[in-house]
């Protein structure tokens, strides 16, 4: 018998086949985007990168699921990571992605 392996984050238990949505939910592959996603909003992004991190699925299968590079993948990492949500704004991309010391 195959035994889950468990985290323990405080919310609640997650197994290896759950992740913690950008919102603190349990997430599974059903709660992920679409494949066919076209439009790419800022909660899709985050869900993905969190699927990824969770262990829902790896970086090359992301990246194949969803036609997106590793480094556009990367970026959204690690906006997220430097910015929090606001960070994967469209719109914002010259203000977070502009070079520090300028």
């Amino acid at each position: 018998m195959t035994e889950h392996k468990k985290h323990d984050t405080g919310r609640a238990t997650i197994q290896a086949n759950e992740a913690l949505s950008p919102n603190g939910k349990l997430m599974t592959l059903a709660d992920l985007p679409s494949p066919e996603t076209k439009r790419w909003v800022i909660r899709r992004k985050a869900e993905v990168v969190a699927g990824v991190h969770g262990g829902l699925l790896s970086l090359d299968q992301a990246c194949r699921r969803y036609q997106l590079s590793i480094n556009e993948f990367r970026s959204w990492e690690k906006l997220l990571k430097d910015h929090g949500l606001a960070g994967l704004r469209i719109t914002r991309t010259k203000k977070y992605r502009r070079p520090k010391g300028r």
